[in-house]
């Protein structure tokens, strides 16, 4: 059973910014639920093999894309978290931002809400941010 902030932690990384399926795979067996669902925006997508193909899509979108947590995950009674995160090219301006919210059961993810926060901050390139990677 692993800590909701590890969880975090990997959705964000292993996850969405993995770019080779079959290890995105074997870590969405570690870590999310076999009916696990991920709403975002532009869709909702059912089923821990939905997510791992959806994930792939938006990693295909934006290959060279590195998300990086802006701050430490919050946890709310090892049920319920959040991360921000910004997400671009190494070095460069951030592309856009967000926050990941997450619940989880029995150690592993059930659900996961992305919410676009808009446009980070210009002043700061990816490179001076805190990434926990």
């Amino acid at each position: 059973m692993a800590d909701i902030a590890t969880l975090l932690e990997r959705n964000l990384h292993e996850i969405f910014g993995e770019g080779d399926s079959a290890l995105r795979l074997e870590v969405a067996k570690e870590i999310l639920h076999e009916d696990a669902v991920f709403i975002e925006p532009h869709g909702m997508y059912r089923g821990r093999d939905e997510i791992v193909r959806i994930a792939g899509v938006i990693r295909e979108m934006h290959p060279t894309f590195r998300y990086t947590p802006i701050g430490a995950a919050e946890v709310l009674h090892e049920q319920a978290g959040r991360v921000r995160w910004v997400a671009g090219v190494p070095g460069e301006v951030p592309a856009y931002a967000g926050t990941d919210f997450i619940i989880a059961r029995e150690g592993k993810i059930a659900a996961i809400y992305l919410f676009f926060d808009g446009q980070p901050d210009p002043t700061q390139p990816m490179a001076k941010r805190r990434d926990i990677a």
